[in-house]
């Protein structure tokens, strides 16, 4: 950590994200890569289910009422993610090390690419369908950004969580 004093928040913070209770949902590489694909599977469903709530014709309220019920999972499978990074992204800069602020910006770089990519294919996407159809597709562009900008808020987290290493094992004989 670098020498700048912690607060109250800051100290709360790294016992939170350093809580290994959960660990069992992220101690390998496989389980780790599991929530981040449970999360980004509930994430799209909470999209698709409100861009149907805004688009659909009468009343969705069922998918409104689903998206409430998608939430706790979806806050469960952050929280892993969060558990798994050890708060590399939820931490403010002076609770973290040379090393896990290092990593921050490699996490955050390539989240960074990865968005640019998807927002490049996006608009590539978008214009074909225009060109095909004959006009753009108005009536989707708004849900479409909303979810690139979603997917753009998430990708340092799942960047993170698809990347973070396994605990090093304990060495019993350092304690013998």
């Amino acid at each position: 950590m670098t020498t700048t004093r912690l607060n109250r928040y800051d100290r709360a913070m790294v016992r939170i994200m350093n809580d290994r209770r959960a660990q069992p949902l992220y101690a390998t590489a496989v389980r780790r890569r599991l929530v981040v694909a449970t999360h980004l599977a509930l994430t799209l469903a909470i999209g698709g289910l409100i861009a149907h709530s805004c688009l659909g014709a009468g009343n969705p309220a069922w998918a409104l009422v689903l998206v409430v019920a998608l939430l706790l999972p979806w806050t469960v499978a952050t929280g892993a993610i969060n558990g798994a990074t050890r708060g590399l992204l939820e931490l403010r800069e002076r609770a973290l090390d040379e090393r896990q602020s290092a990593e921050r910006a490699q996490v955050r770089a390539r989240a960074h690419l990865a968005t640019t990519l998807l927002l490049a294919a996006t608009a590539v996407g978008l214009l074909t369908v225009g060109a095909v159809s004959g006009d753009a597709p108005t009536a989707y562009a708004a849900p479409v950004l909303v979810t690139v900008l979603a997917v753009h808020w998430l990708m340092p987290l799942w960047v993170a969580g698809l990347t973070a290493q396994d605990e090093p094992a304990e060495d019993d004989g350092l304690e013998a």
